[in-house]
């Protein structure tokens, strides 16, 4: 009985694209992995060449004039037969109105469009942005504004804080089925794992809106909570932020 239960873990880590439970705690090695984001000044790597899943920074919204423009950023579109390529695109602030709504969706579809054009199936668009925990209920107002405005055959996709499960925010999260087609809760902060990263993880069993774990390269991992957040159906894997050099090391 113990050895059907540990091979379907393994099946269920190896469908998730995670690494087996059996791998040493310690650092991330993004060959264990098949879903990376690809940043802007990011050298592009062997792994990203077999990747499953890819998430491409498009753009950043800034402030001009004080007025939001994006500024494109990232790898410029070309052809790519990758599974599943996702367009990601920052945000520092977000913006309730009607106009800066449809701003957001309307970059995200050029850049969609531009890539398509050359050949690429765009899965979905990501968005980054660090909302404050009390201020989760507007930024999921926004993300249902977005997704009306966003045309259906597009899947829509966030990166996310680690508090925000872990201080109450799981219903509203949860809430966001139908909206959401992910959330990627993010491990580290600027370019290292947060050190009490695991403090943070019992708290994304409760989550029934599918949701991935963002690992740094490099960075701190204990492969062993792979195999206990497989156990939630809504775990669908991890994705591997590619760095070049962490500085000053």
């Amino acid at each position: 009985m113990w050895h059907r239960a540990g091979l379907l873990v393994c099946a269920v880590l190896l469908l998730a694209g995670c690494a087996p439970p059996d791998a040493p705690p310690g650092h991330v090695e993004a060959e264990r992995y098949a879903a990376f984001w690809l940043w802007a000044g990011v050298a592009p790597q062997a792994v990203v060449d077999t990747a499953e899943r890819l998430y491409l920074l498009q753009g950043e919204r800034v402030l001009h004039r004080g007025e939001g423009v994006m500024q494109p950023l990232g790898p410029l579109p070309h052809a790519m037969t990758h599974d599943s390529v996702w367009l990601v695109f920052r945000s520092e602030t977000i913006d309730q109105t009607d106009e800066k709504v449809q701003f957001f969706v309307s970059a995200m579809l050029g850049a969609a469009q531009r890539w398509e054009h050359l050949g690429t199936d765009i899965e979905g668009v990501q968005i980054d942005f660090d909302a404050r925990t009390y201020a989760l209920d507007e930024y999921a107002d926004f993300l249902r504004r977005v997704r009306a405005a966003l045309p259906a055959r597009y899947k829509l996709s966030i990166t996310g804080l680690m508090d925000w499960a872990s201080t109450g925010g799981v219903e509203t999260l949860n809430d966001l089925e139908g909206v959401l087609d992910e959330v990627v809760v993010q491990t580290y902060q600027g370019w290292h794992t947060v050190p009490d990263y695991a403090a943070y993880l019992p708290a994304l069993t409760r989550l029934t809106l599918p949701f991935r774990v963002g690992l740094i390269q490099h960075g701190q991992w204990d492969p062993a909570w792979e195999a206990r957040l497989a156990r939630n159906p809504a775990f669908r894997g991890c994705v591997v932020f590619l760095i070049n050099d962490v500085p000053g090391e």
